[in-house]
């Protein structure tokens, strides 16, 4: 039976998951926040969709900023290694036998193994960059991917809450957002869960109780700032 493994690598999944649940969680906790303080429902709108514009516009930017900047010293590693590769042949050769003995592998076969490898320049690249650097030279993510994947996530997460007050107002739209937001991260969570074949029960309160931490603080900090719509 051939065994196959899910691609956790790649940017865009990352981005993805950590989009919807940054989303929500700061857009729950930004609507209750503004709810509490608040002395009209449009405030709440208004401070939602500038939530969720600004936050999704961010975490994009800074997606693309850090899976850039990771391929960038990625390619740099890979360039240095290259030209070690080139010009020291024996040493790369006597590392790369070194780490098979430390595996177990006896003197005599690591010996050869490393020589087998670097006989083909691109080979000896590949292993020395997953044995030395813990990276896969064919994988370093794409920034685009991983910044649109997390500006749509993003903003997936932070509509839901905010739905309600398109529609009523006060305490109903207040419960509501919050029962979205709670019933959303459980989501996430039982999501995250089948993924990592963790839990159910463990990673769905994980994602609840942080919700709700977040959720609860800002709702308090807003209630000492000023009236209350509820």
């Amino acid at each position: 039976m051939v065994h196959h493994h899910r691609d956790v690598q790649g940017g865009a999944v990352r981005a993805a998951i950590f989009g919807v649940s940054d989303g929500l969680v700061s857009n729950v906790a930004l609507i209750l926040g503004v709810a509490a303080a608040a002395e009209s429902a449009s405030s709440v709108v208004v401070a939602g969709v500038s939530g969720l514009l600004a936050g999704a516009a961010s975490m994009a930017a800074g997606e693309y900023v850090s899976m850039k900047a990771q391929a960038e010293l990625i390619e740099r590693e890979l360039a240095i290694e290259r030209i070690s590769i080139a010009e020291k042949p024996r040493q790369e050769t006597a590392e790369l036998k070194n780490i098979y003995i430390a595996r177990g592998i006896d003197a005599a076969n690591a010996e050869v193994m490393a020589t087998a490898v670097m006989a083909d320049p691109e080979v000896a690249l590949e292993v020395h960059a997953r044995e030395e650097l813990g990276i896969d030279p064919h994988d370093v993510g794409n920034p685009i991917e991983a910044a649109i994947s997390s500006f749509v996530a993003f903003c997936l997460g932070a509509i839901l809450p905010l739905l309600p007050w398109f529609f009523i107002e006060g305490t109903s739209a207040t419960l509501a957002s919050v029962v979205i937001g709670l019933a959303a991260a459980a989501t996430v969570g039982a999501t995250l869960a089948r993924f990592t074949e963790r839990s159910v029960t463990r990673t769905v309160f994980r994602q609840v109780a942080i919700a709700s931490a977040a959720c609860l603080l800002t709702w308090l900090i807003g209630s000492l700032l000023g009236a209350t719509v509820i």
